[in-house]
């Protein structure tokens, strides 16, 4: 599908032949909308008009070349016996000179254009028209990636606009193997959709059931990528994500090389990736900018942080709750004094700091930046010490969520953060009630469902369940370059049982 194709559902008519005609039925179909302009031009001694809409397209350009080539020689001598089919040929060939042109013959066509920022150029006399891209949309320029920030690496961030995205991943890769295919999604938007994979690495299996998820995707709007991300998921209802996502050229550009497949979205700055494996939230385009042995060092800090942010509120309560004897006697101690006069039992304290602590985090989000990370701060510590001075929560209560939520920083993607934030209220829960227990069951149904999850018909836990020894190389550890390699082997589409395979009779 082209840029400028209107969908099965978009208005089909044809052009008219009549220049009025064609005003009147722009006009009818778009609205008398002030933001529209119709400039009258001739070319070729034929009457022609060019629409574009004020602010989104920069028509100037064709204006220019039109009006040169009104006092041309060559065109002055030849207007008598021009047909208006071959003034179009001759103002598409040798006129105008911009990159993108292409013919049109529906009014579906010529909304998609303008709505798009492009220029349609119009002749009298012929159920034609030319569509040519002068987008001039305002955008934010390239700058520095704000939700993944590194102290080495490229410092280059996504913007808004799909064109711009789409050159940053070709300046890493010049390589003809990347494809992209485009789609023009929502009825009521008609967003810009790109799929970008390396031809000859990406599964062809993942591919054909992404195209099928997306031309059998039925949203009226898309205004940014998570629209996307929601209706490609295997499974929406589970805590973890199955899509990655990353406003990093670097980052994608990485994943291109795996094999896997990137989803760009015209507006938004976060591009998507299937499939995404459960450590591929833990791993760091750092980590491939540093030594082996220091980045491996770190990656496994990641996955204990991850611990700490899940269960270090729940074993907290189930330890002081039911199992004093695992407690050393003098901090046993000094956990009783700390306690005494305290009025909630563990699982309230920790459930009054842990709200608590949401709240002014997304109370430090929406402030305004000046005074948003002030506030954040400033008042952790004086809602913190006011609650120990009036005796309403223990000291060690206020040490075990901060590490809570300082470890949850630590994770290098935001949406596995979510998750564990998600789940840590459940094993507070179990923990209360059945101790240790508790969250050793609620462990094994973790990893159970881990184990189930797929992401593109990959499964979730790979590397590690199933266990493949040649990518523990960039699992839990990297090694030192020589040794280590980009793996993509294991990004394959598991065969459906229930199917026969391709080739079998």
């Amino acid at each position: 599908m082209n840029a400028y194709e209107s969908k099965e559902d978009e208005p089909d008519l044809r052009l008219p032949e009549s220049l009025n005609e064609f005003q009147d039925a722009i006009i009818e179909l778009m609205g008398d909308s002030s933001d529209i302009v119709y400039r009258e031009v001739r070319f070729a001694g034929i009457g022609g008009l060019v629409v574009y809409v004020e602010g989104l397209a920069d028509p100037s350009g064709i204006l220019d070349s039109l009006m040169e080539a009104k006092n041309d020689d060559r065109t002055r001598e030849g207007q008598d016996g021009v047909s208006p089919g071959q003034a179009l040929r001759e103002l598409k060939i040798n006129t105008l000179s911009e990159g993108r042109i292409m013919e049109i013959d529906s009014l579906g066509a010529a909304s998609v254009c303008l709505l798009a920022g492009g220029t349609v150029v119009y002749l009298d006399g012929l159920a034609k028209a030319l569509a040519a891209g002068t987008q001039n949309l305002k955008q934010r320029a390239v700058q520095e990636a704000t939700s993944q920030s590194v102290v080495r690496g490229p410092r280059e961030g996504f913007t808004e606009s799909i064109s711009d995205n789409t050159a940053l991943i070709r300046r890493r890769i010049q390589n003809p193997s990347l494809r992209m295919r485009y789609f023009r999604m929502g009825e009521e938007t008609r967003t810009s959709v790109v799929v970008m994979y390396m031809n000859g690495k990406a599964d062809p299996n993942i591919l054909r059931e992404l195209y099928d998820k997306l031309e059998k995707a039925d949203l009226p709007s898309i205004l940014e990528s998570n629209y996307i991300e929601e209706m490609i998921q295997d499974q929406r209802y589970s805590p973890f994500p199955t899509v990655y996502n990353s406003e990093r050229p670097d980052v994608i550009s990485s994943a291109l090389l795996e094999g896997r497949i990137a989803i760009l979205v015209d507006g938004s700055p976060f591009v998507l990736v299937v499939p995404a494996l459960f450590m591929h939230y833990f791993q760091s385009s750092e980590d491939y900018y540093q030594r082996g042995d220091f980045a491996s060092l770190v990656r496994l800090l990641r996955y204990f942080c991850f611990a700490i942010a899940l269960l270090t509120p729940s074993f907290y309560i189930a330890i002081t709750t039911y199992h004093q004897e695992m407690i050393p006697p003098n901090l046993l101690l000094s956990l009783i004094g700390q306690r005494e006069g305290i009025p909630f039992p563990a699982f309230i304290e920790a459930l009054i700091m842990e709200i608590t602590f949401e709240i002014l985090r997304e109370a430090g989000i929406r402030l305004p930046k000046s005074i948003g990370q002030s506030v954040s701060i400033v008042g952790t510590l004086v809602i913190g010490q006011a609650a120990v001075e009036a005796g309403l929560i223990s000291a060690a209560m206020v040490i075990v969520v901060s590490i809570t939520a300082i470890s949850n920083f630590a994770l290098p993607a935001f949406n596995v953060g979510i998750s564990a934030r998600l789940l840590r209220f459940p094993f507070m829960v179990l923990s209360a009630l059945f101790g240790l227990y508790g969250i050793i069951v609620l462990l094994i149904m973790l990893g159970l469902h881990l184990c189930k999850l797929e992401s593109m018909g990959v499964p979730y836990m790979t590397s590690f369940a199933p266990f493949r020894l040649s990518d523990q190389k960039d699992a839990l550890v990297r090694l030192m370059r020589p040794f280590a390699r980009k793996y993509f082997g294991s990004l394959k589409k598991q065969p459906d049982p229930a199917r026969p395979s391709e080739g079998s009779s």
